[in-house]
């Protein structure tokens, strides 16, 4: 690919407050091909969460950044990551989503493998030389593997920063989600996939856009004014916030009207309910004190952790990732996430409005499929080249219907994906 291509796929103009990305981004094989090495290939991904093998032998079998993976846990207790694939022949040796097992044996030629990878069993290994070595034979293993509150996380490059060091601010709204359990969270069983026929980092930005809400989602703004929710001093209340967290990581911050499990009460939930989330506030005030518990409890926020991790902790705590399978077609999946010590009544309301809004066939996930794919239907017309993210760039203080946080996504993806030439030019200076 030519540089000229790639320098000309943003304009940043801070000066005169102009942000534009072309259009061929969200179109173009080349592109796509460069993200899945400069941008999946390089950064942080996250692969899963420790609440889902709590046992040893538990494992969970999926695909991650195009690529195989088991998460398992081992009979020493330790989590590992290990690339889904037979060093013999290259079959997947785990065929099935999630279960517990001592090993796993390829379907192939039946080479064993212990739940830490290592290869235990080889049928007919006298007919092998000498030189033939098991530990030579592992199932291989991501360059990079880490933890943090549980959240699982792995690199292809071996070069990566440590993961603390990649989260930057991010960590600071983890640990909001975090606390908000006593002891752990917990992944809930069960999950969304579905697919959407448009460019990835449509769904990046819209997951992370506070601008569209009100005029995309007003179905669900009129079911919660019809059940007697308070929507006042939400969205454009005095403690929202548009963020830069640092290495493309990104979050909008606001008092949360919605109704979450453990936030602010509305009449929809029950003088019961308001009971148990009363006693949730004073326990967290107990623990953090008043101002950090208001964070935790009273606002929401949706996080995105560069490239494809997004936390909606709103009415529900929402894990989502999305990988682009082409340009114009991605595949989704979306977990929820609550506190393991959560009663029966507080879990099932959560995973009601889990569903109710951000489900595949929830309020709000149907509204913004058919926004991006609509989008995607729109980049046809290539005579019309650039898409502008400007809002509120000359805003000292810009809010959540603004658009800095999803000017600091494209910016890293672009430092991303022109680091190469940036890297030829100092050399050559």
């Amino acid at each position: 690919m030519k540089d000229t291509a790639l320098d000309n796929l943003i304009i940043d103009d801070r000066k005169a407050g102009i942000f534009r990305v072309n259009r061929r981004a969200f179109t173009e094989t080349e592109y796509l091909e460069l993200e899945h090495a400069r941008v999946f290939g390089k950064c942080w991904i996250y692969a899963g969460h420790e609440s889902e093998i709590p046992e040893p032998g538990d494992f969970r079998s999926r695909r991650v950044a195009g690529r195989s993976l088991i998460i398992v846990r081992g009979d020493d207790g330790v989590v590992r990551v290990l690339f889904n694939t037979c060093t013999h022949r290259g079959s997947l040796v785990c065929r099935q989503p999630r279960g517990n097992a001592r090993s796993f044996q390829c379907p192939y030629h039946a080479w064993t493998f212990s739940c830490r990878g290592d290869l235990i069993g080889v049928p007919g290994e006298s007919a092998y030389s000498e030189a033939f070595d098991r530990a030579e034979f592992a199932l291989g293993r991501p360059a990079r593997m880490d933890i943090y509150r549980g959240f699982i996380f792995v690199s292809f490059d071996r070069a990566a920063p440590d993961l603390s060091d990649y989260l930057a601010g991010a960590k600071e709204y983890l640990d909001l989600v975090c606390d908000q359990s006593e002891t752990r969270m917990k992944i809930s069983e069960g999950a969304q996939a579905y697919s959407i026929r448009a460019n990835w980092k449509l769904l990046v930005e819209n997951s992370i856009d506070g601008y569209h809400g009100l005029p995309t989602h007003q179905r669900y703004f009129t079911f919660l004014a019809d059940t007697g929710a308070d929507l006042r001093g939400g969205l454009d209340g005095p403690h929202q916030k548009a963020l830069d967290l640092g290495n493309g990581h990104a979050a909008i911050e606001f008092t949360a009207p919605f109704g979450r499990p453990i936030a602010r009460w509305v009449p929809s939930f029950g003088e019961l309910a308001k009971a148990r989330i009363e006693e949730k506030q004073h326990r967290l005030e107990e623990r953090f004190g008043a101002e950090r518990a208001f964070r935790i409890a009273q606002t929401g926020r949706n996080l995105l952790i560069f490239p494809n991790l997004i936390i909606n902790d709103i009415m529900a705590i929402t894990v989502r990732t999305f990988f682009p399978i082409s340009p114009d077609y991605m595949e989704v999946n979306a977990w929820n996430l609550g506190p393991a010590e959560e009663d029966v009544e507080d879990s099932e309301l959560r995973l009601d409005n889990f569903l109710t809004f951000l489900g595949p066939g929830g309020f709000a996930t149907p509204d913004d499929v058919e926004m991006l794919e609509a989008c995607q239907r729109g980049f046809a017309n290539r005579e019309v080249a650039w898409s502008d993210i400007s809002r509120g760039m000359l805003r000292e203080h810009p809010s959540i219907s603004d658009e800095l946080q999803i000017r600091t996504f494209w910016r890293r993806w672009h430092e991303l994906l022109t680091a190469p030439q940036l890297r030829r030019a100092r050399k050559a200076a």
